[in-house]
């Protein structure tokens, strides 16, 4: 008999999902869209095995991953107030050397974490070159306006992006639009991460022209896992109707 997908060993079913913390607050990697494949892919992996969305919360660290992921932005925005800029980016370092340490001295994944502190570090830079503690955040605004206009397009010329990355993931063709099931799914699944793109960064940009840096810094921390975990919801269930609705491929 032919096997499934969802009866391959646990271990295809595995994914890197530890690079998502990185992404929470504002850290990213190279390219906008490197951010996106890297969430469709790993709920790919989940909804073929079956794996209930608060999985992801449980493959990311946990409460655990959640305070790492925050932990180098509060450090900033406690210490910039109090000691000065230069004092907030050498605490804010500091937080994110230890946690790579941590995890170090654990034996687990550094990857997040070597890929968190060099994202600190160009936050930094941007920080210390302007002179501007609010620059801190300028990297993450410009991240969110980017996935906006990418999302926003995608929909407008009728090929939305989650599903786009969804399909080349997955090395399906185009098939999958002309499924009015799948087609809207992945339609609202993108318009929502569109306006979810723009909320951040017409939120935080107010703040950040406004010098609000309390603020901004609160908003960069509330819009990351809390926004996240609805986001990868709704792109778990359009995956999930896509799979059901379309044959697999062999």
């Amino acid at each position: 008999m032919k096997r499934s997908r969802c009866d391959s060993p646990a271990k295809r079913h595995e994914p890197q999902i530890e690079v998502l913390r990185v992404n929470s607050h504002g850290v990213r990697r190279a390219g906008s869209s490197m951010a996106v494949s890297v969430v469709v892919s790993n709920l790919n992996h989940m909804t073929n095995a079956g794996a209930p969305i608060d999985g992801l919360l449980a493959r990311a660290g946990g409460v655990r991953g959640l305070v790492y992921t925050a932990l180098p932005v509060t450090v900033f925005a406690l210490v910039s107030p109090a000691a000065g800029l230069v004092a907030a980016i050498v605490a804010a370092l500091s937080a994110a050397a230890a946690v790579l340490g941590w995890k170090l001295l654990r034996r687990e994944s550094t990857r997040p974490a070597v890929l968190g502190f060099a994202g600190v570090g160009v936050c930094a830079a941007f920080a210390l070159v302007t002179g501007q503690a609010k620059n801190f955040y300028l990297p993450g605004i410009w991240m969110y306006l980017g996935l906006a206009v990418a999302f926003t397009i995608s929909v407008l010329i009728r090929r939305p992006l989650v599903g786009v990355i969804w399909a080349r993931i997955t090395g399906r063709d185009d098939s999958w639009r002309r499924t009015p099931r799948v087609r809207l799914a992945f339609d609202i699944v993108t318009a929502t991460m569109a306006v979810v793109s723009w909320s951040r960064f017409l939120v935080q940009y107010y703040l950040y022209d406004t010098d609000q840096e309390g603020l901004l810094a609160a908003a960069r921390i509330a819009m990351g896992w809390p926004v996240f975990a609805v986001t990868s919801s709704l792109i778990y269930l359009a995956i999930r109707t896509a799979v059901r609705a379309l044959p697999r491929t062999t």
